[in-house]
């Protein structure tokens, strides 16, 4: 007798209760393999969260790893509508008079009389001359104006000309434009005229000798420095102190430039790595903290890593440097000190003084081959570093996550094969009851039939 469903025999639901016993099974299991894999995942997202932290920290270090960023030169205009400067850390303190006397100008023409967009202006040949460049262009007899500007801003050795053309009451006028201003950049153009007449007023002549007007003339700029004249092809003036760059913005006398140490930029720096260390030191408490009311702990309370990166960088943050030509050897005399909290304070008095007195040699305490920027680097770069201990450690954790998905596959096909193993000899043994059952039905049929048996359905 064929059994279409388990638990026919039993009178029971043998699938569900297989179902049970699988889960039963597994479920203790796989809650650790869970529970595990959370605190795995946790730690691997605190390393992140502290390797983040470091390099954040890192790179205000790195802005003070160079003695040339304490050597910043800031560039003051008295009128930043005569003229702007900028200075970089070779140039002088000190200060000058400034006279912007003119503003440097690019030359253009145009010619004078108006064109049809049909008319054709002769043959020949135009010249473009600029200083001690030129280039040439060949006009056919049946080039327009529009012809002619396409050929001037087309000629691969254009020297630097820009032709145009406006639309006047007249007609079409050329507009040639030097592309850069000064003395140097100046248009001359002659024609070579067809007819050999290159100097009368007819046929492609007719475009340069009489006919050009001068809207801008070429016109060099120039300042005045201390008295001193000087030109430029443009406004912008870099070659005249070491270091600075003047740029004229409209003429004007009586100006001063004063150069100064940057002590702006300097402080900002030194604020920027106050402010990242202290976020740092609260990455550090976050991640390590412990807190009885709650009962609950940082991600890596107690890590041996967070312990050792923590307590290096606080040791070199206290640390005396040693070596250094300068009055400074720690921190505090800059006037940055350690709170009770761990973190860094500044006292900005403190800090003036020092830039009052040894501008340069602040930077040498940060700066210096042992300085502190250096070592610090250095310190943070063993941690977080391609090849550092942050990623030794996360790549390890990650291992063990990668083998929770090993053990998650090897417990499904351990509880398959459970289900498979239980679902046979519950099988089996809903079988063998339902043909125990038959044998039994069949022999109460065979006793009731025997001679004198005793028959309960019986009337008699």
């Amino acid at each position: 007798m064929s059994i279409s469903s388990a638990g026919i025999g039993f009178g029971i639901d043998v699938n569900t209760l297989i179902t049970q016993l699988v889960e039963a099974e597994g479920v203790d299991k796989s809650n650790r393999l869970d529970f595990n894999e959370a605190e795995y995942l946790g730690d691997i997202s605190a390393f992140g969260s502290l390797k983040s932290a470091l390099s954040i920290f890192q790179g205000a270090v790195r802005d003070l790893q160079d003695t040339a960023d304490f050597q910043l030169r800031s560039a003051l205009s008295s009128n930043d509508e005569v003229f702007t400067a900028t200075a970089d850390e070779t140039a002088d303190v000190s200060q000058y008079g400034i006279e912007v006397v003119q503003l440097a100008q690019a030359h253009k023409l145009i010619t004078t009389s108006g064109f049809a967009d049909t008319d054709t202006i002769g043959d020949g040949t135009l010249t473009f001359t600029q200083g001690a460049d030129s280039f040439s262009l060949t006009i056919d007899a049946t080039d327009t104006l529009t012809d002619i500007r396409d050929a001037i801003n087309a000629a691969n050795d254009n020297t630097g000309v820009s032709a145009s053309i406006i639309n006047v009451d007249s007609g079409q006028q050329l507009v040639f434009t030097a592309t850069s201003s000064g003395l140097d950049n100046a248009i001359t153009i002659t024609a070579v005229d067809s007819d050999g007449e290159n100097s009368d007023e007819f046929g492609l002549s007719r475009l340069v000798n009489t006919q050009l007007n001068t809207p801008s003339a070429a016109q060099d700029g120039q300042i005045k420095v201390d008295g001193q004249l000087i030109s430029s092809n443009n406004n912008t003036f870099s070659d005249v102190l070491d270091g600075i760059t003047i740029n004229a913005v409209s003429v004007g006398a009586g100006e001063q430039l004063t150069v100064a140490q940057d002590r702006e930029a300097i402080t900002f720096k030194i604020d920027t790595f106050i402010a990242n260390y202290n976020g740092l030191v609260d990455t550090f408490n976050t991640l390590g903290s412990y807190d009885a009311a709650t009962e609950s702990a940082g991600l890596l309370l107690g890590d041996s890593t967070l312990r050792g990166i923590s307590t290096l960088i606080r040791q070199e943050i206290s640390s005396s440097v040693t070596g250094l030509t300068g009055p400074f050897s720690t921190l505090a005399e800059l006037g940055i000190t350690t709170d009770e909290e761990g973190k860094l304070s500044l006292n900005s008095e403190t800090l003036n003084a020092a830039l009052d007195s040894n501008f340069d040699q602040v930077g040498q305490l940060f700066a210096a081959s042992n300085g502190i920027a250096n070592t610090l680097d250095m310190a943070i770069e063993g941690y977080i570093g391609s090849n550092g201990i942050i990623d030794s450690r996360t790549a390890g954790i990650q291992v063990s996550v990668d083998d929770i998905a090993d053990q998650r596959e090897a417990l499904d096909r351990r509880l398959v094969s459970l289900e498979s193993r239980l679902l046979s000899q519950f099988t089996a043994m809903d079988i063998l009851v339902s043909s125990l059952q038959n044998q039994s039905n069949f022999l109460t049929q065979q006793l009731a039939n025997l001679p004198g048996a005793y028959n309960s359905n019986s009337n008699n």
